[in-house]
């Protein structure tokens, strides 16, 4: 004899049952960067924090996981690089084409920490795209903190993503700085790894929390940097990518030594990841 047992929304159902979401917006940034906006076909949209990651599935494709790059009145956003069958095909969804969503799951980046001190955020790549919701609360909160410092790094120029955006944060206070791998002919900033940012930013040690997402190489470098400049490891936030399949805890497939990244992360301060991402291998 078997015994039902009803679950709770928000329990395990739910976090292995993708919920329908309607793609609403495309915004394409770069060849092969897009933001979709995304809405629930039925029911409201999940409260998420910035920093936490959604499964979603491109239904007769796959599932991937995805950072948030957004979201507020009803709706989702994911800003998505075209770089396997399952991306290609949610980079290149129209509105009106459904989408499976599970989660929000795991950890948040907690810029509220920052408060009366700076915020430095450090994104390489398309590791903007989650910092972009710390960001925009972190403005709408201005007088919470002290500085707020974005530095980027980013391919080429034509890489850069939320170009629009930046401009309306210096407008707002935040001190933007931005480097390139490779110049174009019209390119006047700097040029080189984004740490080379980090000394002319004249950081106070004493007063920064740092969130830094990017490769896994490019943050290792940037999490040592600040940690000598005087940035103590604990306020040195890493937004940590392993194979995530479940989203949950079950699978194990996003183990880094003692943590389950899906449920542990993917936010780890540098005092616990830094020896993690020691080992060779792990």
């Amino acid at each position: 004899m078997t015994t039902a047992v009803a679950l709770a929304p928000g329990g395990p159902a739910d976090a292995a049952l993708p919920r329908p979401y309607r793609v609403v917006s495309r915004l394409p940034h770069t060849g092969d960067t897009a933001t979709i906006e995304i809405i629930p076909a039925g029911g409201p949209a999940p409260a998420f924090v910035p920093g936490q990651f959604t499964m979603v599935t491109a239904f007769g494709v796959g599932e991937v996981p995805l950072s948030l790059s957004g979201g507020g009145h009803g709706r989702l956003a994911h800003t998505v690089r075209a770089v396997g069958a399952v991306t290609r095909a949610l980079h290149g969804a129209s509105a009106g084409e459904l989408v499976g969503v599970r989660g929000p799951f795991g950890t948040g980046w907690d810029v509220g920490s920052a408060a009366g001190g700076d915020a430095v955020v450090v994104a390489g790549g398309i590791g903007l795209a989650p910092m972009r919701p710390l960001l925009r609360d972190a403005v709408a909160e201005r007088g919470r903190y002290g500085r707020i410092v974005l530095l980027v790094g980013a391919r080429t120029p034509d890489d850069v993503l939320f170009a629009d955006e930046m401009a309306r944060w210096r407008a707002s206070g935040v001190e933007v700085d931005v480097t390139v791998d490779r110049p174009a002919p019209h390119w006047r900033g700097h040029v080189g790894l984004v740490t080379t940012l980090l000394r002319p930013a004249d950081l106070r040690p004493d007063r920064t929390t740092a969130f830094v997402c990017g490769p896994e190489i490019m943050m290792r470098h940037v999490a040592d940097a600040l940690v000598e400049l005087g940035v103590p490891a604990g306020r040195v936030r890493l937004s940590l990518e392993r194979n995530m399949r479940c989203g949950a805890g079950w699978c194990g497939h996003c183990q880094l030594g003692p943590l389950l990244l899906c449920r542990d992360g993917p936010v780890v301060g540098y005092d616990v990841a830094g020896p993690l991402l020691r080992v060779r291998e792990l």
